[in-house]
């Protein structure tokens, strides 16, 4: 058997596959935790006859898919993810298709292009980003005691750094570099401080100017994925953000070094 009927509609498993691996990828590299990713695909499968079984990890996900009522009519496919771009819309609207597909209320054709222009829907212009980013980093900086220019300095650094890591990611280099550089560069904007002294305390504007960079969705998802029992994915998580905060640690040593800041 390689089709199956419900809903009045005829699926091959393979088709199925294909779109749940779409499905589940692309929540992986929005935002999603494997629970999450799971419990998604489940409810879209289920809805056509399908029980599905995943193993995620950070880089990809292995998809198994059977029919519900022959087991032996299976097939099994693995996708890697695209790169994360963390983007909590996505994970909503496809949240509410996996709904209505559960209501009944979309055709599998309609679901696959619904998911289709939820991907290549535009982000927010990463001008906009780097600003938010530079404005959040410079309000932390007040919240630590800092003064409107230390905030200032925080929200230039942190802004300039965010747009030149875009850039880097943008011509295809490597992640892990693009932090270094990143942290470099914010870290170094806002160390000057220590030599021109136009904020109170420069210690703080430094610190706070490479916040952004810390992967807080990677490491709120490894803890949920290790409560929910999905190691491999927990782990490969976490590795990920330990070597992102010992990029960010390496590029805030460099400007260390490089400015002879003793007293941070």
């Amino acid at each position: 058997m390689e089709q199956v009927e419900k809903s009045h509609e005829i699926i091959s498993i393979n088709e199925m596959a294909a779109f749940l691996l779409d499905a589940g990828v692309f929540l992986m590299s929005s935002g999603a935790h494997s629970g999450r990713v799971w419990r998604n695909c489940k409810r879209m499968a289920a809805h056509w006859g399908f029980e599905i079984s995943i193993n995620p990890t950070y880089t990809g996900m292995l998809l198994t898919v059977w029919d519900e009522n022959n087991p032996d009519n299976a097939v099994t496919r693995y996708k890697s993810s695209p790169p994360s771009s963390i983007h909590m819309a996505v994970l909503s609207e496809i949240s509410r298709l996996t709904w209505q597909i559960k209501d009944g209320d979309v055709t599998f054709a309609a679901a696959r292009q619904a998911l289709e222009e939820i991907r290549v829907r535009s982000h927010y212009p990463f001008g906009i980003v780097a600003l938010a980013v530079g404005i959040s980093c410079g309000l932390l900086a007040m919240l630590a005691g800092g003064n409107i220019n230390d905030a200032l300095i925080a929200l230039a650094a942190a802004s300039t750094g965010s747009l030149v890591r875009y850039f880097i990611l943008l011509n295809k280099f490597n992640n892990f570099l693009s932090v270094i550089i990143a942290a470099f560069v914010s870290s170094f904007i806002a160390g000057l401080d220590t030599i021109f002294r136009i904020g109170s305390m420069p210690e703080i504007a430094l610190a706070t100017s490479v916040l952004y960079l810390i992967p807080g969705v990677p490491l709120l998802n490894s803890v949920i994925d290790l409560l929910e029992g999905y190691f491999s994915a927990s782990l490969a998580r976490s590795l990920f953000s330990a070597s992102v905060l010992l990029c960010i640690a390496i590029g805030m040593t460099i400007t260390i070094m490089l400015l002879g800041i003793s007293n941070f």
